[in-house]
């Protein structure tokens, strides 16, 4: 039986041969092989992850987390995933909202916020935090937002134009 450094030496090699679904076969198998292995479940959620493939990349990284019982690494990359998942939920709600639902704007906000919480990081839930805000004509919360999303990015020419249009916006209603 091969050793979890060596599944994970094929794997790696599949990666760098942009070979990502074989390479998720072979964490896959290693976690067959060596179930208690949590670096096996972790690097197999990452490349899941990079696949686009959310769920199992979810999942995976759970069980990181609960083998390796809190390594702050696996921790953070489970919290980055839980992250888009619920910006995903909060872009369906925002979607929806189009017909002026109040309530979905609140809903997509109180989902953004959580996102933001669990990953600082991720510009794009810092932007659509902003934008349900702006929709629910809380200017000073939108205007935070967006300048958050600049913290992070500040080369972003359409973030400054975001914050040009809600200062405009909240100029227009007062």
């Amino acid at each position: 039986m091969m050793t979890p450094e060596e599944y994970m030496q094929h794997a790696y090699r599949c990666i760098l041969q942009n070979d990502f679904e074989q390479a998720i076969r072979w964490f896959e198998s290693a976690i067959n092989a060596h179930p208690e292995h949590a670096e096996l479940y972790y690097r197999c959620s990452i490349t899941h992850a990079r696949s686009q493939h959310l769920a199992p990349a979810l999942e995976y990284a759970r069980k990181a987390v609960e083998l390796s019982q809190g390594i702050e690494e696996y921790v953070l990359h489970l919290q980055t995933l839980e992250a888009k998942q619920i910006s995903l939920q909060a872009k369906v709600l925002l979607e929806q909202a189009g017909d002026g639902t109040h309530e979905r704007y609140v809903q997509a906000a109180d989902l953004l916020k959580q996102a933001v919480k669990l990953d600082p990081l991720y510009v794009e839930a810092h932007i659509m935090l902003a934008l349900a805000y702006s929709d629910l004509n809380e200017f000073d919360l939108a205007t935070r937002s967006i300048r958050d999303a600049l913290l992070l990015d500040p080369q972003n020419e359409q973030l400054h134009l975001m914050l040009q249009e809600i200062k405009q916006r909240m100029k227009s209603i007062q």
